[in-house]
């Protein structure tokens, strides 16, 4: 798998980026800093080429430490920009080597106080802007900001959209809403979709859930391989069977395709998306 591409991990030292959500008694397998060192042993053991790096802050100075590391597994970071205001003058900010390795945004949607935040006319203007500079937009959502989203979507055909975790099935209180609101939103040819950040379905000694085989099984269904991309959600993953046994679940998942399905589903299509290459 020498092209392969997890496309989403995360780095953090809470000396400068602070991490309030990790609750030091329940989350104690994450409750410390990592850095691009301990990225390259994860990766070896998953199988993996490179990553791409996404933001867990809504914080400028943490986009800019991300795209200062020069490690060669990294293939790019998902960054955060302020999208109520041009991030136009935001990008020219940043180093001109920096700025290639930008290779997306994200805003933690799923936390922000106002849920209907990506409805705000000045974020649509702000998404806009991102087509111009050729960025995606990473969707870190609740199954219920589903529908919401839909709408923002159609209204930016121009820009490029990818739903994390599957829309965050693993959280979800109704299944049958998320799946009727997730087909709805694959129907729209600018969205993609991560199977990421859901190794916490995956049950102990890789048993699986009927809710995990059912999530992947609609994701197909719905976006199909050109439209879905691998993401181990690590170090978090660690929180439910880990990196590694999650990587060994996906390939159980997805045995039924065809060789060049799995290709694209663990390194085309995030490839792409991503403008990258591991």
């Amino acid at each position: 798998m020498s092209r392969s591409l997890d496309t989403h991990v995360h780095l953090w030292d809470r000396s400068t980026d602070p991490q309030p959500w990790i609750d030091p008694a329940a989350m104690t397998a994450i409750d410390r800093d990592f850095a691009p060192a301990d990225l390259a042993p994860m990766l070896d053991a998953t199988g993996m080429a490179a990553a791409v790096v996404v933001q867990s802050s809504n914080s400028a100075a943490e986009t800019r430490r991300l795209l200062a590391h020069r490690s060669p597994r990294i293939a790019g970071v998902v960054g955060w920009l302020d999208l109520t205001t041009d991030p136009g003058p935001q990008l020219d900010r940043l180093d001109p080597a920096d700025r290639r390795r930008l290779v997306g945004v994200r805003h933690l949607v799923h936390l922000d106080p106002d849920p209907e935040w990506l409805t705000r006319p000045a974020v649509g203007a702000g998404l806009g802007r991102l087509a111009e500079h050729d960025l995606g937009f990473d969707l870190v959502l609740r199954w219920r900001q589903l529908p919401l989203t839909a709408r923002v979507v159609k209204a930016r055909p121009d820009v490029r959209f990818v739903v994390d975790h599957l829309g965050g099935v693993a959280e979800a209180d109704d299944v049958a809403g998320w799946e009727t609101a997730l087909r709805e939103l694959a129907r729209l040819p600018t969205v993609w979709a991560k199977i990421s950040g859901l190794a916490t379905l995956a049950g102990p000694e890789r048993t699986r859930t009927s809710r995990l085989r059912h999530a992947v099984r609609v994701a197909l269904e719905a976006f199909g391989p050109d439209q879905l991309m691998y993401g181990s959600d690590w170090p978090v993953a660690e929180l439910g069977v880990g990196a590694a046994t999650w990587r060994a679940v996906v390939d159980e998942l997805l045995a039924e395709l065809s060789g060049p399905e799995r290709e694209a589903i663990l390194s085309g299509t995030g490839s792409a998306f991503y403008r990258v290459a591991p």
